[in-house]
């Protein structure tokens, strides 16, 4: 096992790539808004609006002052927007209940609002130094291949996966943060699930998926759609509602701005773009509504506005 360790920390040490939130100066802050960003959205997307968001909002209080709208318009594109609710929820909780400090055990992590298992773990250890369990789908993916024999893991995180991840993780403390950030990294770089690059990982001559000759995996995984789904109208929604702090009246959604009689201000770029999406009204209906069930817009003097 203590093999195992050094080969993959000393991969590591050499091919790391410069992540600002790995810094030694980077907060818990600063820690708890990249994991927040980075679930579900590739890091070079994140980086951009996680430089913006700490510049905006270096602590906890920053953010908890302003309106939960503000954090959904500068979101940006990052998809996911009820993440910016979560962080902005977070953030009041630690102001409220921590006395702005960003707690430092899994346990209070973990009771923050819209902080889950793997959130709480990846704080507690990467802005702490803690010994926790850390396992995100880079490290599944690393586990399955390495250990199980498997091309990718389960679809859902199972109890034995845990207990897997627990019973690879080192001792100490340091030692047992390096070591999760390496299988991250390792599942980011080289484990990838779709043509990883087996020459180049430390381990090869221990991966019992390349000794099985790289079975193929027992289900393929279903691609989300995007064009054409209610997922993509609530994001072009939101594109316009991101651009004005003016109430946007509902006919602006539902009918070409040269019907209307007037040229929107602002607003006319993302405006034009929903409407090439030529969406049924049913549709458009189910993404207003869906956006006020979310708290991602709401209703004020007879238009939509992002949350205040």
């Amino acid at each position: 096992m203590e093999l195992l360790h050094q080969r993959i920390n000393g991969w590591f040490a050499e091919v790391a790539r410069d992540l600002p939130w790995r810094e030694p100066g980077c907060s818990a802050w600063g820690v708890l808004v990249s994991e927040i960003m980075l679930q579900q959205t590739p890091v070079v997307r994140v980086l951009p609006v996680w430089h913006e968001w700490l510049k905006r909002w270096p602590t906890p209080a920053g953010l908890a002052g302003e309106p939960a709208g503000e954090a959904v318009r500068s979101w940006g594109r990052l998809g996911y927007p009820r993440r910016a609710l979560r962080l902005h929820a977070a953030a009041a909780a630690i102001v409220r209940d921590h006395g702005g400090r960003v707690p430092d055990t899994y346990a209070e992590l973990l009771a923050l609002p819209g902080v889950g298992s793997y959130t709480a773990a990846a704080v507690a250890a990467f802005a702490y130094g803690r010994r926790e369990t850390v396992v995100d789908t880079n490290i599944r993916r690393v586990h399955a291949r390495l250990v199980s024999g498997l091309a990718l893991p389960a679809p859902a995180l199972t109890a034995a996966e845990m207990r897997l991840a627990a019973g690879l993780l080192p001792d100490d403390d340091e030692t047992s943060v390096r070591w999760n950030a390496a299988v991250m990294e390792l599942g980011a770089l080289v484990c990838t699930a779709r043509a990883p690059k087996c020459a180049a990982c430390p381990v090869k001559d221990s991966c019992a998926w390349l000794a099985a000759g790289e079975p193929p995996p027992s289900y393929v995984p279903k691609g989300q759609a995007w064009h054409g789904t209610d997922r993509q109208v609530r994001g072009a929604v939101l594109a316009v509602l991101r651009l004005t702090e003016t109430p946007v009246p509902p006919d602006m959604f539902y009918r070409e701005p040269a019907d209307l009689g007037f040229a929107p201000q602002g607003i006319g770029v993302p405006l034009a773009a929903l409407h090439r999406l030529n969406t049924a009204p049913e549709q458009l209906e189910r993404a207003l509504a869906g956006l006020l069930a979310d708290g991602l817009a709401e209703m004020r003097d007879g238009g939509y506005r992002l949350p205040g």
